[in-house]
């Protein structure tokens, strides 16, 4: 609840954070657009789509719609709630991981259990896990502030917790996950003060854990090598990340023009969730893909600049959670990126905002929210207000 400090004052509440609002705005639509261009083809000749070429258009259509109005809610809740709650939000994320691996409940889709069944849609536990990771590390920090040099105090709990879900992701698999949460972990006890000669320790050991998970399972080795050159084996361990690359060649500057690629047409596997931004680098060019980029640069820098004026208010757990969502975001834009471009191994990780998927807008949706609402609590202490 917010009370005026200064009875009577007529002065009005401060403004959103504009730019904030309007590029997850163009975000969102130019990603509902892209997934009906990339969708259309898939769509007509779809199982369980009865042809109908704006199928996957009205799904993420829907998606938002739920997405926002969840974002609206969210945006109602202080942060200090979020803070309260932020361990019991833990579990719930940690109790629907462990549902998902239970036969009859998790749904089972290309080899990966990642989802539950909900009748009309499949809820994937991971998303919301990733944001209430972010609160729970930023939660973990603020309390233990001044235990974070200390290995046994400050800094082994925590790696049992990040283990725990870890082996929770890693047995669907959900590897792309993992590093997300992974990132987020470690970016926010970083901020938060942890102890540099801990910090690099950690660093050390989970590349060391990162390598041998990859050389232990054989799908992750094929897609290593299928990374390293897609052109030795383009209709095996390379077919992916081959026909993204023909996608960005066709695009050149200005792209073929919306509605004009060819690699959407069965080529290009996932073209309207993991590789929507091939699709757009082929009908959108270059300019197209950089002005994603340069969208998820400034909302990425504003949840810093955001956090930053929050710590200045000591306002210590709101801070850690916009600059997560910050790492958050960016991690998981780059990765996304990096595999659609070949700079990384391909990785099933959706693009924030964009890709088409229930699960992963709505969580987008809810994030922004909570982002907005830390700025709005900065400006309302800024203008005398007490939140």
């Amino acid at each position: 609840m917010i009370y005026r400090s200064h009875i009577g004052s007529q002065e009005a509440l401060p403004h959103f954070d504009q730019s904030l609002i309007w590029s997850g705005i163009l975000l969102l639509s130019l990603g509902l657009v892209m997934v009906y261009s990339a969708s259309i083809s898939i769509a007509e000749a779809g199982r369980g789509t009865d042809g109908y070429p704006a199928y996957f258009l009205v799904r993420h259509g829907v998606y938002l719609v739920v997405g926002l109005l969840a974002g609206l809610i969210a945006f109602q809740v202080p942060m200090q709630m979020w803070q309260k709650y932020s361990f019991h939000l833990f579990l719930l994320g940690a109790v629907l991981l462990l549902l998902v691996l239970i036969p009859g409940i998790g749904r089972e889709v290309n080899g990966s259990r990642r989802w539950i069944s909900l009748a009309v849609v499949n809820f994937q536990p991971s998303e919301f896990m990733k944001l209430f990771m972010v609160f729970y590390v930023a939660n973990y920090t603020v309390r233990k502030a001044v235990y974070l040099g200390s290995f046994r105090k400050g800094f082994l709990p925590m790696l049992i917790v990040t283990l725990v879900v870890g082996v929770l992701l890693l047995l669907e698999p959900d590897f792309g996950a993992f590093v997300v949460i992974t990132s987020i972990m470690m970016a926010i006890l970083f901020l938060g003060g942890i102890n540099l000669k801990l910090f690099t320790g950690l660093i050390g050991f989970l590349i060391v854990a990162l390598l041998a998970l990859v050389w232990i399972e054989p799908y992750r080795m094929q897609r290593f090598f299928g990374f390293m050159d897609p052109w030795d084996d383009p209709y095996g361990k390379g077919y992916q990340l081959s026909h993204a690359l023909i996608a960005f060649g066709r695009g050149e500057w200005l792209g073929v023009g919306l509605g004009g690629s060819v690699e959407k047409l069965f080529y290009l596997p996932e073209a309207h969730t993991d590789f929507l931004l091939a699709v757009i680098a082929e009908e959108l060019g270059f300019i197209g893909v950089m002005t994603v980029v340069v969208l998820f640069a400034w909302l990425i820098i504003r949840a810093f600049i955001i956090g930053r004026q929050a710590a200045m208010r000591e306002r210590h757990f709101p801070a850690l959670v916009a600059q997560g969502i910050g790492v958050w975001l960016g991690v998981q834009a780059f990765i996304n990126m990096g595999v659609n471009m070949g700079v990384l191994p391909t990785k099933g990780l959706t693009l924030p905002l964009m890709s088409f998927g229930g699960s992963s807008i709505v969580v987008s949706c809810i994030t922004l929210a909570v982002l907005l609402r830390v700025d709005w609590e900065n400006r309302q202490l800024t203008k005398g207000y007490t939140v």
